[in-house]
């Protein structure tokens, strides 16, 4: 018996990695095999580039243990640091910010870059009309992407924040 990784709706917001038994009848001639001590791990051939940095983990505690994983790519695949900009920007927004925002019930996404370096954004969900968000444009969002994206000089948010009705922070 193997273990199968794959994820589910990959490159989406609501993309899950998932850990499956896998029997040697299920096996898919397409998938990557990688042969460990104990068990053959088959990688999904559709999920590997969003599996690039993913990990497993299992802890032992006082119920028994808690099994991780973590897949950092599988909403956005990595890419290359030659990437076009409006990629760099997206896959920091999709890998690193909204999963903070998320917390809130928010998001973030590129609208388009202006003067080649301002990345023009807009806020969705808790972050739509939420009384905080300057602070989260200023010290979240653009300090993050000036920091990852160096060639990001400045942000602009575009939401209507008049729209208050599923606000975080009204």
């Amino acid at each position: 018996m193997g273990v199968r990784i794959f994820v589910t709706q990959p490159g989406t917001k609501n993309a899950e990695t998932c850990l499956a038994y896998c029997p040697p009848n299920e096996v898919v001639p397409t998938d990557e095999q990688v042969d460990l001590d104990k068990f053959i791990l088959y990688l999904d051939h559709n999920s590997v580039p969003f599996l690039e940095e993913a990990y497993v983990d299992y802890s032992k505690d006082q119920m028994g243990g808690q099994l991780t994983i973590k897949a950092p790519n599988a909403k956005v695949p990595k890419i290359d640091d030659d990437a076009p900009l409006p990629d760099r920007v997206n896959y920091i927004l999709a890998s690193e910010i909204n999963p903070n925002l998320a917390a809130h019930g928010g998001e973030v996404s590129l609208v388009e870059i202006v003067d080649e370096s301002v990345a023009v954004l807009r806020f969705g969900g808790g972050c739509q009309g939420c009384s905080a968000v300057s602070l989260t444009l200023k010290q979240g969002v653009e300090s993050t992407l000036k920091e990852r994206v160096p060639e990001i000089t400045a942000v602009r948010d575009v939401t209507d924040h008049s729209y208050t009705e599923n606000a975080y922070y009204q």
